[in-house]
């Protein structure tokens, strides 16, 4: 048996998008000879890695041990070269990053352009997922670092605030709910509402709060911006929830007034989490991107922790700010 890195790389890209076609593109390879190479493993081995479908792959329990162990092997690859290249002409690196959709669209652009402009030798992939999501892809090593909700069940991961992030009720200018100091969603559930497009991580984050209330919200229109859903909800379509950051930036051209939440949940904080032992390259990226962030309480301070993270294990609450909060964890956005 004997594999090679592109090799091990592939299969672990084949593994993640769910199809051979796609992970191809992401190696860069022609889909012929992925398959070839893929193939050429299995008869290596003696045994399947994949199960074929009609609308994907799968990996079999041989390909889920060789995923395991092709994740060890290239992260220590990453760590060694990233920590090689200081003594070369610069760090290099590819960094996967995962987040939710108010650090996709509000906080981390401007931040990553700025670093990726200093930093020509590093690349960044960064995708859109669930906050429990990409908790659960830090733990299991398929990403170097996640921006995600403090709801989420953040256990084993190091974490340090990136942004206070709470949510806000937005309506048309003149509303009678514009009037109101603060509402609970249970109280404005019956209102027509301006949402983002079925999937996005803040509005499954949303849906799940109306659910749990009993009170499931009935949406006019779902669109793909939060300038898009501040601007419809300035033209009286309905009102909306969405980050205060979003609201801030977008609420005056729109024409909408903002209205706190009361509820719990609506009072979050973003955090950076990170796996352990990151590459030097990618310890750069977390130190740059904390450079803004609010201060954050040190807990279990005694665990090394990469550049900029502070040593906090996820048992504790996230959130520096003395709010009080609830000790069940939350279904996270």
């Amino acid at each position: 048996m004997r594999f090679d890195l592109t090799d091990l790389r592939l299969f672990l890209n084949v593994h993640e998008t769910g199809s051979i076609t796609a992970g191809a593109g992401r190696s860069h390879m022609t889909l012929a000879s992925a398959s070839e190479r893929i193939r050429g493993m299995e008869d290596a081995l003696g045994v399947p890695l994949l199960v074929r479908e009609p609308r994907g792959v799968q990996v079999t329990p041989a390909g889920r041990t060789l995923v395991h162990h092709a994740r060890l092997v290239l992260g220590q690859i990453d760590r060694m070269r990233g920590e090689l290249d200081h003594y070369g002409a610069g760090l290099k690196g590819h960094v996967r990053v995962l987040c939710n959709t108010t650090a996709l669209s509000e906080y981390l652009p401007p931040v990553l352009g700025a670093f990726l402009k200093d930093h020509p030798h590093i690349s960044v992939d960064l995708e859109e997922r669930l906050s429990h999501e990409i908790a659960d892809a830090l733990r299991a090593g398929a990403c170097d670092i996640g921006v995600l909700a403090d709801s989420a069940d953040l256990h084993g991961l190091r974490t340090r605030i990136f942004r206070h992030d709470p949510l806000t009720l937005i309506v048309p200018r003149g509303h009678p709910l514009a009037a109101q100091p603060q509402v609970l969603l249970q109280d404005v559930a019956g209102h027509d509402f301006v949402g983002l497009v079925q999937g996005s991580a803040l509005q499954e984050h949303i849906a799940h709060h109306a659910r749990r209330s009993g009170r499931p919200l009935s949406y006019r229109v779902r669109l793909r911006s939060f300038d898009a859903v501040c601007r419809m909800v300035g033209q009286g379509v309905g009102v909306a929830i969405v980050p205060r950051a979003a609201a801030l930036r977008y609420g005056r051209a729109a024409g909408v007034s903002r209205v706190a939440l009361a509820d719990p949940w609506a009072a979050r904080d973003l955090v950076l989490c990170v796996r352990d032992d990151l590459p030097a390259y990618a310890d750069e990226l977390v130190a740059y991107v904390l450079r803004d962030a609010p201060e954050n309480v040190r807990v279990n301070a005694h665990e090394k922790a990469p550049a900029g993270i502070t040593a906090r294990t996820a048992g504790a609450p996230a959130g520096a700010r003395g709010r009080t909060r609830t000790p069940t964890r939350r279904r996270p956005e």
